[in-house]
């Protein structure tokens, strides 16, 4: 509750009404859950009584813009009603509910004489799950996600990238949020960059400057898919980084759980199956395990199937793999190496038994 009350004092001295009623919203709910109901009460009769209280819809059209573009330089999201379902391994679990307990734990942590800085980073390759843990983080805590807009952060005229990155963490800190900078590389690349010209080194500065104050008080959560471009200092400023990478055989078998969860098949509950269909997407992300599922799932639909098939799945996965380039050769092979029968293979290639066998003996 300490941060509440600071940040109370912060909007009563800059007049910002909407930051103050903001917080003592936020001040009020930690006090009535930690037993102090009556003092709760008395901060909600008193918001009412001002018609001050804090309304987080408001922030949807009173987002920053950038002053060339006149784009909104970041997103305001809710916290998702629905349940978030994250799938990832033991130790990355335990990593990120470590940081989640941190954050509802802190006034105690600082009562003690503890530091609490309230960053993590996040990296790892493209569509392995950074954004949904923020999103889950953001749904866990109860606070809204503010989410920077690198395309419109970043401006072609000099100058405007640091204003803009003020801009941001000026509007973050105006109400209880979690702000959130993805693709985090596009604005903190390594100053040592000589193919970068000197906006560079006054971008990161300033990028540099507003963590550090706005981490004092308040959640932040960076993503990035090119760890290795990010300048040295960035590093240090986050208090936690955890690396998101590809799923296990264990991730990439709850998530094909998950993902047909809703719709019949002939494959979840065949471990034979799902051991080849699990060896069969190693190495991909959970997103191009979703972009999969998903059409498998929609061409089943459309064609009036009851059921998705251990063959439509199998024959999707070779369909994404090869992105339009394959010969039928190809196509019958894979199919035939992962045990579709030749009935099975004619169907689904809508051609003879004949061709079948013909393209197996080459």
């Amino acid at each position: 509750m300490y941060t509440e009350i600071i940040k109370i004092i912060e909007g009563g001295l800059a007049k910002d009404s909407r930051k103050v009623s903001s917080y003592a919203k936020l001040l009020a709910e930690n006090l009535g859950k930690s037993g102090e109901p009556k003092l709760a009460e008395k901060i909600i009769k008193i918001l009412n009584n001002t018609k001050a209280q804090a309304v987080y819809m408001d922030q949807l059209v009173n987002t920053p813009v950038d002053q060339e573009t006149r784009m909104n330089i970041v997103d305001f999201i809710l916290p998702d009603e629905e349940n978030i379902k994250v799938v990832m391994p033991e130790q990355l679990e335990n990593a990120i509910s470590q940081f989640i307990k941190i954050n509802i734990n802190k006034d105690h942590l600082r009562s003690a004489g503890l530091e609490v800085n309230s960053s993590l980073l996040l990296y790892g390759p493209p569509g392995c799950g950074k954004t949904t843990i923020a999103k889950y983080i953001s749904k866990t805590l109860n606070l809204p996600l503010v989410v920077a807009r690198l395309d419109s952060l970043v401006s072609s005229l000099l100058g405007n990238t640091s204003k803009n990155i003020r801009k941001v963490f000026e509007f973050a800190s105006r109400q209880p949020c979690i702000l959130f900078l993805d693709e985090f590389d596009a604005i903190a690349k390594a100053r040592d960059d000589h193919h970068e010209l000197g906006e560079l080194k006054r971008v990161i500065n300033s990028l540099l400057q507003n963590i550090d104050e706005f981490t004092q008080n308040n959640i932040l959560l960076a993503a990035t898919n090119h760890h290795e471009l990010l300048d040295k200092a960035i590093w240090r400023r986050f208090n936690s980084i955890i690396e998101v990478g590809l799923p296990g055989k264990e991730e990439i078998h709850d998530l094909i759980q998950h993902y047909f969860s809703k719709h019949p098949t002939d494959f979840t509950a065949d471990s034979r199956k799902m051991d080849k269909i699990v060896a069969a997407l190693d190495s991909l992300s959970p997103a191009n395990i979703k972009s999969i599922a998903q059409n498998a799932i929609a061409k089943n639909i459309i064609e009036s199937k009851s059921v998705v098939s251990f063959e439509d799945l199998v024959l999707e996965i070779f369909l994404f793999q090869h992105h339009g380039s394959y010969n039928q050769e190809q196509l019958i092979n894979f199919l035939t190496s992962q045990g579709v029968s030749q009935t099975s293979i004619k169907e689904l290639c809508k051609i003879s038994i004949r061709q079948v066998r013909n393209a197996l003996k080459y």
